[in-house]
């Protein structure tokens, strides 16, 4: 039993000692290509309800990108917002040179709900070949639309640059690491040319990939929208980028409590159980980490456990540290140990909320 526990847990810090690696060294990485000649106009989608405190912020980054202002075309679908959405939106835009709308949506269009009804109804509004999707609470680089565009070779359907979360407080923080944890293992993933998932925060699709999806109201309807439509668009003969960098960098706002942080994980479970069964068998073996290493202290003491548990932090540091560097951000040391019960809490809680949470709550609807 010791061995078999000892063996799976080396097993796991070599695999991860090698992602490391891989991601460290940029094993695999797709090279940008020049941005199209003569710069074309690009579409921004945002879906929005109830936004009105997170999308001034948005929008005011919007107005900063480093991309000429009359190729622009941003559209806000308000999504039967009971606030100040649609009002906010139209100051914050006051005298924007390119063009600007907000749709008010008032129906769903097939089989698309939510936010994917939202940007159902978008998508069909943008005169563009180029779709830039992105959240009410997202902060864009000047960079944004250049560092996504030089990805979108010929053949490519979605590019996805990455998303981190800040804030100041320990939490918030804590939810940054995980998320660039996350995504540095997506990237290597990627990179080796597997499908796993696309951001919706963070995100182009060429009109060209959408429309052979047949549209959101032509999917069948997820919680994970992002997801469905960057499967659909891959079914259907698409390529795919990831763009790890500073430039293609979306700042989110955290997830104010614990509670709002494991409907956010459960609606994402979802995504995670459209995977292909290999992804998804995978991932149930990296989860074991924990379960292995409590077996692991009760069979042989905690002198081993502790050991194995210092590897981990270690290597997992090492991964962190890259990925706050190739994102263009500091890791914060201190935060691996306090990080470790994070996630212990998180993934029991996340098992628990799975469990005994009941359906789940999306911008306040509910969907079973």
């Amino acid at each position: 039993m010791t061995g078999f526990l000892l063996t799976f847990l080396l097993l796991w810090l070599l695999s991860m000692a090698y992602a490391t690696w891989r991601f460290a060294a940029r094993r695999g990485a797709h090279p940008a290509q020049p941005v199209p000649q003569p710069l074309p106009r690009v579409s921004i989608l945002i879906a929005a309800r109830h936004e009105e405190a997170a999308l001034p912020r948005c929008l005011a980054s919007l107005r900063q990108l480093a991309y000429p202002a009359e190729l622009l075309e941003i559209l806000v679908g308000d999504d039967a917002s009971t606030d100040r959405t649609a009002a906010v939106a139209e100051a914050a835009m006051q005298g924007f040179a390119g063009r600007f709308q907000v749709i008010l949506i008032t129906e769903n269009w097939g089989e698309a709900r939510g936010k994917a009804n939202v940007l159902a109804h978008l998508a069909r509004h943008a005169t563009t070949d180029y779709f830039f999707i992105t959240d009410a609470d997202i902060h864009l680089p000047k960079t944004w639309i250049p560092a996504l565009l030089a990805q979108a070779a010929p053949g490519v359907g979605t590019v996805t640059g990455i998303t981190a979360v800040r804030g100041p407080r320990w939490f918030h923080q804590l939810q940054g690491i995980d998320w660039l944890l996350s995504l540095s293992l997506v990237q290597v993933v990627s990179e080796q040319g597997r499908p796993v998932t696309a951001m919706g925060n963070n995100m182009l699709v060429t009109r060209a990939a959408y429309e052979a999806t047949g549209g959101y109201e032509a999917l069948p309807f997820s919680v994970t929208e992002d997801f469905a439509l960057f499967q659909a668009a891959v079914a259907r003969g698409f390529g795919f980028r990831h763009v790890f960098s500073a430039e293609a960098r979306a700042d989110s706002l955290p997830m104010p409590t614990w509670a709002a942080l494991l409907k956010q994980r459960r609606r994402w479970l979802r995504g995670v159980e459209a995977l292909p069964l290999k992804l998804r068998l995978q991932l149930l073996v990296f989860s074991g980490f924990w379960p292995a290493l409590a077996a692991l202290a009760w069979a042989a003491g905690a002198g081993p456990a502790l050991a194995v548990w210092a590897a981990k932090v270690l290597v997992q540091g090492v991964m962190a540290h890259a990925g706050h560097r190739r994102a263009g951000l500091q890791l914060h040391w201190e935060l691996l140990l306090p990080f470790e019960l994070y996630t212990l809490a998180l993934t029991f809680s996340i098992v628990w909320f799975q469990l005994f949470g009941g359906a789940v709550v999306w911008k306040g609807r509910r969907y079973e």
